[in-house]
Parts: structure tokens; sequence; C-alpha cells
């Protein structure tokens, strides 16, 4: 398993979850509001600012098997070729628990 976390322009949101919905069996997302400042790029401006940006922050876990597809979704919908696009991370899950059921790892999602 893998968790996916992207941290993606809040006006692409919605075309991201809309294409993720097309990947059979996707166990769910989960969506936060983010804050926080990436790095200063010297051109931008000789005095270093540190202004805080808004950003949304999607996780999902995923089976292995389907990590990269989702993560071409989501690169591909949350793409604007504009600065500030945002990140994909992927890391491994070693273990998952569903709480209701007591299920385990692949079984849980």
């Amino acid at each position: 398993m893998n968790e996916i976390k992207a941290i993606i322009k809040s006006d692409r949101l919605s075309d991201v979850l809309r294409a993720l919905h097309t990947v059979p069996g996707l166990p769910g997302v989960t969506v936060s509001t983010v804050r926080g400042f990436g790095r200063r790029h010297p051109h931008d401006d000789s005095t270093p600012t540190f202004d805080e940006v808004e950003m949304t922050k999607v996780e999902i876990v995923v089976p292995a098997a389907v990590a990269q597809d989702v993560v071409q979704i989501i690169e591909r919908t949350a793409h604007t070729g504009q600065r500030g696009d945002g990140k994909i991370f992927v890391l491994p899950v070693e273990h998952a628990v569903r709480i209701r059921s007591g299920e385990r790892d692949a079984r849980a999602l």
C-alpha cells in the first residue's frame, strides 16, 4: 500500500476529484485546506518574505498496483504550468486497520 499526498491549488480540486472518481476501486480521498510557503526564487524579489499561501491537500491510501496511476491522474489534472502548482509525495504504508470491523491492511481500505 502507498499513501499519496498531493498539495495542489485549491481551484484545481474539483477537476482532480472528478478524475480520481474514474479509478476503479478507489477506497476514498481525504481533503484538507492547508497553509504554508514554498521556496522563494531569487528573481522574485530581493527582500525575502515568507507569505503563507492557502492550498489544498489531498490524501489517498491505495494498493501499490494503482499508486502510479493515481499520481499520474493528479499530476495531469492539477497541472496549470504556473509556479505553485504543488507537489505530490508517495509514501509506503506498512499497516492499516478499519476501526469498525478490525479488518487489516488492503482489506481495511
